[in-house]
């Protein structure tokens, strides 16, 4: 993999390469993807939902919008001071490019702003009632119409791939759903495979799945756009991450098992 390829600004439709050294300094196409998604609906859902504690009745416990715009602000230091690095590594990116240390925090800000937007009400508790739905409820009707992949993208319901779909659906009046930079999408892409074979190895980005069988074509050509690396048996998509995927993780861990321990004492 190589920065210039996994810096991308392409997006859905696009017929010409977009080159950072082009971009209007005062609007860089990365940050048009943050603001995309903060004045997305999808987006707005996220305050009916919770963060860790469920259903209730006061007004200081996380929703899932206040902890995402917390783990985009965390993530976007984080990738200010990876960019910081990264320059001083190769300067080409920089003095041929035209790249500078904040893309590479707004990359990670947007991706770490939408990391959520997939989640279900309950959150992982709700991808189990979904999967439970079609394993062993009235859902298992749909088996025989369906393909394998197909039908585990149901039993194994991920928030991660419906957060994909989310972003990337098109939908009327929105061809390409919100049109994000393709560097962005990869930033967003934990687990860069599709739903079987679960689990493969024990590698981070085998753990779950991030995108649906509907969602696989758009998937492969932004990893193809990207140059992320092919993992897994050729009958197989699975890739290997996008490095400023590992910062958005982070930036959510951060959150998760700091910010949101505030949330547990006061209600202790």
């Amino acid at each position: 993999m190589n920065w210039e390829q996994l810096l991308s600004l392409k997006r859905y439709g696009d017929a010409h390469k977009r080159l950072r050294k082009e971009q209007d300094e005062t609007r860089l196409g990365f940050e048009v993807d943050y603001d995309r998604i903060i004045f997305s609906s999808e987006f707005r859902s996220l305050q009916d939902k919770t963060q860790v504690v469920p259903l209730s009745k006061t007004d200081f416990v996380h929703t899932r919008l206040t902890h995402s715009l917390e783990v985009s602000v965390v993530g976007r230091s984080l990738g200010r001071k990876v960019g910081q690095k990264l320059l001083r590594k190769y300067p080409h990116l920089r003095d041929v490019h035209g790249y500078q240390i904040n893309d590479f925090g707004a990359i990670v800000a947007a991706a770490a702003l939408a990391h959520d937007i997939g989640n279900p009400p309950f959150g992982h508790s709700g991808e189990k009632a979904i999967g439970e739905f079609f394993k062993t409820g009235a859902g298992r009707y749909f088996e025989d119409q369906l393909t394998a992949k197909q039908y585990e993208d149901l039993c194994s319901f991920e928030g991660n791939a419906n957060g994909f779909k989310i972003l990337t659906e098109s939908r009327l009046g929105r061809i390409g759903g919100l049109r994000l930079s393709y560097a962005t999408l990869g930033a967003f892409t934990k687990y860069p495979k599709e739903s079987l074979p679960k689990k493969p190895t024990a590698h981070i980005a085998d753990k779950k799945y991030g995108f649906f069988q509907n969602d696989k074509a758009l998937f492969e050509e932004i990893a193809s756009e990207l140059g992320l690396a092919k993992r897994g048996a050729d009958d197989t998509i699975s890739f290997s991450r996008h490095p400023l995927a590992y910062l958005v993780e982070a930036a959510d861990d951060i959150c998760y098992t700091i910010i949101d321990f505030e949330d547990g004492i006061n209600l202790a």
